[in-house]
């Protein structure tokens, strides 16, 4: 067996999928069958079973998976041990975030990064929610950015951003010349809601008073897609002010704060605690503390390697 059949078959095991694990493996779906039958050749048993149109792990695959996750992860360690050796760091970062976060908040940072570390590939696995503090601590990213609390033990976590979570209306709107809005202001209107996540969860207790009068037009996964439909007038919106700074700038949007107190929403850039950090990697969390201008309070990037317990 290779690393490349133990990357193909971890990769079928994260999504449940052959399908899918073709997509993101760029390769075809009966090669990926091929590598997985040669993988259960040489082992002599069976790692899938097929369920209708469902996958899931035999006894075996768990086994195998564990393994083939410690395999993979120092086959890393020896990549970055060895980089380490050079004076110019190399190798590559692995950040997962979810779409509007990489689109409105960190391509700064990562112009800034390339700058610096211009040997080192950046990666993005676009994930939400809890699902970026899943690759996180199962190791399948070196960084996360996700919505603050997290309460996970395992993680260091480093407030870097803040901004409002803020009702959008059409530019014409009558909202729109209002300060703020309560969730009895809402009741009966049209809503574009996010489907899940952490968002999704404040504004259902947000409106947990006016519950049975929610008149929820959409459910949607997508930040530019709120946008939009908002601009359409087919429902109000919520979006983190940082969002759609154009669109209010031009007047198609307007963006009113919630009451009785204001949303505000705390992004922070999480970690293994126990992970040995790069040079390559303590650089990142040097450049997105510096782009975002470290909060009062915040603590200090680590040195060294050593990791600092702020969560």
């Amino acid at each position: 067996m290779d690393l490349d059949q133990l990357h193909t078959f971890l990769e079928i095991v994260r999504l449940k999928s052959f399908s899918k694990a073709a997509q993101t493996c760029y390769r075809t779906q009966p090669a990926i069958s091929a590598q997985v039958r040669q993988l259960e050749q040489e082992l002599n048993t069976s790692l899938f079973e097929r369920l209708g149109t469902r996958i899931a792990l035999t006894p075996a695959g768990k086994i195998f998976a564990s393994y083939a996750e410690q395999i993979l992860s120092l086959r890393r360690n020896a990549q970055d041990a060895i980089n380490e050796l050079e004076r110019v760091p190399r190798g590559e970062l692995l950040i997962a975030a979810n779409e509007a976060t990489c689109v409105y908040i960190l391509p700064g940072v990562f112009s800034e990064y390339k700058k610096q570390f211009p040997n080192v590939q950046i990666h993005v696995d676009r994930s939400y929610g809890a699902r970026v503090v899943e690759a996180v601590t199962d190791n399948l990213a070196d960084f996360g950015i996700a919505q603050l609390p997290i309460r996970e033990k395992r993680l260091e976590v480093a407030l870097f951003h803040t901004d409002e979570i803020k009702l959008l209306v059409p530019g014409g709107d009558p909202i729109a010349s209002r300060r703020s809005v309560t969730c009895r202001d809402l009741a009966g209107k049209p809503l574009l809601l996010p489907k899940t996540g952490t968002t999704r969860t404040r504004l259902n207790a947000w409106f947990e008073p006016v519950e049975s009068q929610l008149q929820i037009s959409m459910e949607l996964d997508s930040t530019e897609m709120m946008k939009r439909f908002a601009m359409a007038g087919l429902g109000y919106a919520f979006s983190a002010a940082s969002h759609c700074k154009e669109e209010i700038r031009s007047g198609k949007l307007a963006a009113v704060s919630l009451a009785p107190e204001p949303m505000i929403r705390r992004l922070g850039l999480i970690y293994r605690k126990d992970k040995a950090l790069s040079k390559a990697a303590l650089g990142f969390i040097q450049v997105i503390m510096e782009q975002a201008g470290m909060p009062e309070g915040a603590p200090a990037p680590p040195r060294n390697g050593q990791a600092v317990a702020t969560s």
